[in-house]
């Protein structure tokens, strides 16, 4: 059946195609270029009669060979009736609590921990770009080599006064991020008392 038909993408056409649209590689896999210019993969499957769609990461980040192993991998699990979107969520889930788990666990660990377990929920690849890049400039040189069990205000205050009246947007964004982040340390029992950054 040619629509079955693997490898159909060269890696000259993914590098040099630039018109929005669907580029089927075979086996449900497509790189898609939206109308904004992002390119990405997506693998379309199909679950007791039920067709899906799971983004694969943009091309930047996920080269042609590596997404046809991801590909291949959630085929079958998707042929042994398991969704490969659930199963991905429960990895993520399961490496978060591992990471977080950890009794040294740095704001640096958590916070990059934090990212990756809502990537999959963040539609916009952009949001997922401005939370690390914030978080590197302003957070990171101050705790993010901190135990997320010993951030106190000072240090949030530390972090905030340069920028709170030159870029007061900024400033209040770093603020949430750094609260949702020890928000979740908090939940998962890595930290106590009330959150610094509240």
């Amino acid at each position: 059946m040619a629509g079955r038909q693997l490898h159909r993408l060269s890696a000259l056409r993914v590098a040099k195609e630039v018109a929005p649209g669907h580029y089927g590689d075979g086996g449900g896999l497509f790189m898609q270029i939206a109308d904004s210019g992002v390119r990405s993969w997506v693998l379309r499957f199909s679950i007791d009669g039920h067709v899906r769609e799971m983004g694969l990461g943009p091309l930047s980040r996920v080269p042609l060979g590596e997404v046809r192993k991801q590909a291949a991998a959630y085929r079958e699990m998707a042929r042994n009736k398991v969704d490969p979107i659930l199963a991905r969520r429960e990895q993520q889930r399961r490496q978060l609590l591992d990471i977080s788990a950890e009794a040294n666990l740095t704001f640096r660990d958590a916070a990059e921990a934090f990212i990756r377990a809502q990537e999959s929920e963040w539609r916009n690849r952009k949001h997922v770009q401005q939370w690390s890049n914030t978080l590197r400039t302003y957070a990171y040189p101050v705790i993010g080599e901190v135990r997320v069990r010993d951030i106190d205000t000072a240090m949030i205050v530390r972090i905030l006064q340069p920028i709170w009246t030159k870029k007061a947007e900024t400033a209040r964004r770093v603020r949430g991020r750094i609260k949702a982040i020890l928000d979740a340390e908090t939940v998962l029992g890595h930290r106590t008392g009330s959150n610094p950054a509240r």
